[in-house]
């Protein structure tokens, strides 16, 4: 449905707010405020099934889980309007500041970022950012002292899989009659490197970089790397920093960095949780688990902790009146929230806490909850 509706908007209306709703099997609206939309929660639901390798749009490099367009992606009858699609909404993140945790591989990020036709590219040299054996075999060929006809007996061609039907392609005019030699391995290194970062998935890769640069002007990138750009779509790769993290964060319904729940919190996020805790930690209430790349005064909107009743989930702000209920029923709701979860609301980067009265209680309720990584729970 998502894809259906987007397709439908002009770049400038992609660029504007963009309102979502969730329908249940039911058929029923489902809960989730976000002016009107729950975006950040529909691209992280997209991002997630678009992925996939299993969805056989995108596939992981050789060795390691980083992505990029998967030559197959034919199984789907409108696979390249939905490559423009995909583009579109990474670069809708991108613009608007919301982190995607999707690794790309580098030399995909380099065609994203028109780099291929410059005079200091070689394919040859980025293959090994998709597979890293086929990088070692055909560096064994350049260097090989040896007759290089009789020992490795290629041609010009390479067989591709095309789910389950093994396809031939020439890497150039008579490839597959043409025998590499000691004079012409350097060619057929290059056509090789070529074939499969740029030729087999040409289609795929324009029409995910129209997508994206319909929205992200590529003049907008030039002062970027690959590695700069992966930054900027997934965060930084440092670890959280607490103190930074602490500075930013607005505090309602009764909170403030003074009051002992807080005060557990900060300490068991920085003392308790290891490295990986804390990146689940952020990744709950942001639905990122990587600091923003300029830091958290920059996170928007920003990092939000509420207090919240028991049977109160909900994400407005405070008023004058939910803040004298807060601050006057703290010993009742302490009793009565003993065995409530922590929640987030990631469209408002909020974590919502109730008054535990144990420090212990809390540490255990929020290790159990980001560890859970169920993220935005539709109802």
């Amino acid at each position: 449905d998502g894809f259906e509706q987007m397709c439908k908007l002009s770049p400038e209306n992609v660029k504007g707010n963009i309102r979502i709703k969730f329908v249940n099997e039911q058929g029923l609206d489902e809960a989730g405020i976000d002016q009107d939309g729950v975006f950040k929660e529909f691209l992280e639901e997209i991002i997630k099934l678009v992925f996939d390798p299993n969805f056989a749009l995108f596939k992981c490099v050789e060795q390691g889980d980083k992505v990029y367009p998967s030559s197959n992606s034919f199984v789907h009858a409108r696979h390249l309007e939905l490559f423009e699609f995909v583009g579109r909404l990474l670069a809708k993140a991108v613009y608007e500041g919301i982190m995607i945790e999707v690794p790309f591989a580098s030399f995909f990020l380099t065609q994203l970022l028109g780099r291929t036709h410059s005079f200091a590219y070689s394919s040859f040299d980025e293959l090994s950012s998709m597979d890293a054996e086929l990088y070692r075999r055909l560096s064994e060929l350049k260097r090989y002292d040896g007759d290089v006809e009789d020992d490795f007996c290629l041609t010009f061609a390479v067989d591709e899989d095309q789910m389950g039907t093994i396809v031939t392609h020439d890497l150039k005019p008579g490839g597959r009659m043409t025998n590499v030699t000691d004079v012409n391995r350097i060619s057929y290194i290059h056509l090789m490197s070529n074939f499969k970062l740029c030729t087999q998935i040409h289609k795929q890769t324009s029409a995910f970089c129209r997508g994206f640069r319909c929205i992200i002007h590529p003049d907008w990138l030039v002062m970027f790397s690959s590695p700069e750009l992966q930054r900027l779509i997934s965060g930084d790769n440092k670890p959280l920093d607490v103190s930074d993290l602490k500075k930013y964060v607005v505090y309602y319904g009764g909170f403030s960095g003074a009051h002992s729940v807080i005060r557990w919190l900060w300490d068991i996020v920085e003392k308790d949780f290891d490295s990986r805790e804390k990146g689940l930690f952020l990744k709950f209430v942001t639905s990122c688990s990587k600091p923003p790349v300029l830091g958290f005064a920059h996170l928007q909107p920003p990092f939000t902790i509420r207090l919240v009743e028991v049977g109160d989930d909900s994400d407005n702000v405070d008023t004058v009146g939910s803040v004298l209920r807060n601050v006057f029923s703290l010993g009742t709701r302490a009793r009565q929230s003993r065995d409530r979860l922590p929640t987030a609301s990631t469209c408002f980067n909020m974590l919502k806490l109730p008054n535990y009265s144990k420090k212990s209680i809390l540490r255990e309720k929020l290790r159990y909850a980001v560890n859970a990584n169920a993220g935005f729970e539709l109802s």
